[in-house]
């Protein structure tokens, strides 16, 4: 497994830790995790020529610049990794409490969606375990100082989870561990534009883990225009595999829907919709496009009577509120616009 960056590295790790009692690596855990020290230089609990090496050869250091949309609630971060190559994750604080951290699973993407800018960058390569948990363990230290910590992790950032199934799965186990982030599998989502083979296999080994599907329309044919994904795993196939889900772990799946207007917007679509959720443990979630330079937004009355339409054929229907769309952190809106080479 090829390792691109430093604190995180566990072969590294391993390595350092070789002759060390075996109580270290609980001392580590909690040097990282639960103190969210970012110098070793500080961890008095360890030897200091022990606290040298893990500088040198481990960094604490997370290299990132971290950016304030102007309502306050939402912080972008723009992550360099040790490659040279660029992620972008985000921070949404809500007044009840909740801290959500949307972490990205690749450096772009190659599913290539028309309503995506993260689609537009093309792919560079899957991020490993560490470097997706390393997006949360960075929100956990901006909070810090406020006395609070993430609540909730949506896989919704950057690249298509499922192509880079294990290092994803691999990273929730390590969100739940109770010696790292310890939190609970119910707080954390992966959203899929729909790979039915593995969200079946999600379901297998990640039961208490919530499922969304980037859903976009319900009509096959549009959605392969839209979404080039569907022509190599076609709509039906995926609702299959959501059922599959919703039977062994009765948990209701998310149905992520972005209006765009003229496309996927009309009270045709709302009932195309309606038919395939009608009947399942679902929940729909309408999200207004948000702007990245190809389509537009719904208008307010559109939106509204989509919504309306759904709610009166009995579809359980929430809108999601924009956080971010003034510094690209919105739904869709992530891109790097260039890259950092060492």
């Amino acid at each position: 497994m090829v390792s691109y960056f430093g604190f995180m590295n566990s072969l590294k790790l391993a390595e350092i830790l070789v002759g060390e009692p075996k109580y270290r690596r609980e001392q580590i855990n909690k040097i990282i995790y639960k103190d969210l020290l970012t110098d070793w230089a500080a961890a008095s609990v360890l030897p200091a020529n022990l606290r040298s090496r893990l500088k040198a050869e481990v960094p604490l250091e997370i290299n990132a610049r971290l950016i304030k949309s102007s309502e306050g609630a939402t912080i972008k971060a723009l992550v360099t990794l040790a490659d040279g190559l660029q992620i972008e994750a985000v921070l949404m604080r809500y007044e009840d409490g909740r801290n959500t951290a949307c972490i990205s699973s690749q450096v772009g993407c190659p599913l290539s969606c028309t309503f995506c800018a993260t689609g537009s960058m093309g792919f560079k390569r899957n991020l490993t375990a560490e470097e997706i948990v390393e997006q949360v363990l960075l929100f956990e230290r901006h909070l810090k100082p406020l006395g609070q910590k993430i609540t909730n992790v949506v896989f919704m950032g950057m690249g298509e989870p499922f192509l880079n199934y294990e290092n994803v799965v691999l990273a929730v186990r390590q969100l739940n561990d109770p010696e790292r982030f310890n939190l609970g599998a119910r707080k954390i989502s992966v959203s899929t534009a729909g790979i039915p083979d593995l969200i079946r296999k999600f379901a297998d080994d990640l039961p208490e883990c919530n499922l969304a599907i980037s859903l976009h329309s319900a009509t096959s044919s549009l959605r392969s225009k839209i979404m080039p994904i569907n022509n190599a795993y076609d709509l039906s196939k995926v609702l299959d595999a959501v059922d599959y889900y919703i039977a062994l772990t009765n948990r209701k799946v998310m149905f992520e829907y972005i209006l765009i207007d003229g496309v996927n917007d009309s009270l045709k679509d709302a009932e195309a919709l309606s038919q395939i959720a009608n009947g399942r443990l679902v929940h729909v979630n309408l999200i207004p496009y948000n702007p990245t330079g190809i389509y537009k937004p719904p208008t307010k009355e559109r939106l509204q009577d989509f919504r309306l339409t759904l709610k009166q054929m009995g579809v359980s229907v929430t809108q999601r509120f924009k956080y971010g769309t003034d510094i690209n952190a919105a739904c869709g809106q992530l891109a790097i616009k260039g890259e950092v080479t060492k």
